[in-house]
């Protein structure tokens, strides 16, 4: 974990999304094979950002990477982020979305690779949160998700039908 950069501490919303870049971004470092993103609705999440975009397809780039995005609804997604929306077209053979049922809400808030890196915000009306390269606190959130996930079902289609 020496290659990585320091963790950035999380007191606001753009040390928030700095945090979320940074996740990323070790992620990519350390060659990470899954990450989740975990949001009841990613509203204030940087994922139009070109940077963050230009880091996830660098990830995505490599063999065998799966991105997991966990919502409670993806309603506003393509008002929020159409920029994501617009280059999840040409990746979505390696990113699954899901819906949290209704009993696991409200969601936590944060993205966890499959190693030590894990990223934050805590529930309230502020901005705290942390971002750290911890592998107990990472396998702890990665479980929780799972839970979740067990009761998931698939959402936020790439195409969406109309007639």
């Amino acid at each position: 974990m020496d290659s990585l950069a320091s963790p950035p501490p999380i007191g606001s919303r753009e040390q928030f999304q700095t945090a979320v870049q940074w996740g990323v971004q070790a992620a990519l470092t350390r060659q990470a094979r899954r990450l989740f993103f975990v949001d009841t609705d990613f509203a204030h999440w940087p994922l139009g950002q070109p940077e963050l975009l230009a880091s996830l397809q660098a990830w995505l780039k490599l063999p065998q990477r799966r991105l997991l995005l966990l919502a409670a609804h993806y309603d506003e997604m393509p008002r929020q982020h159409p920029r994501l929306v617009a280059w999840r077209r040409d990746w979505a053979h390696t990113i699954d979305a899901y819906i949290a049922p209704a009993e696991c809400l409200p969601l936590p808030c944060g993205l966890v690779d499959d190693g030590p890196v894990c990223v934050q915000r805590f529930a309230g009306p502020t901005w705290r949160g942390r971002a750290e390269a911890d592998a107990r606190e990472a396998r702890r959130w990665r479980e929780d998700i799972d839970a979740i996930l067990q009761r998931s079902e698939p959402g936020f289609p790439v195409q969406t039908l109309g007639l």
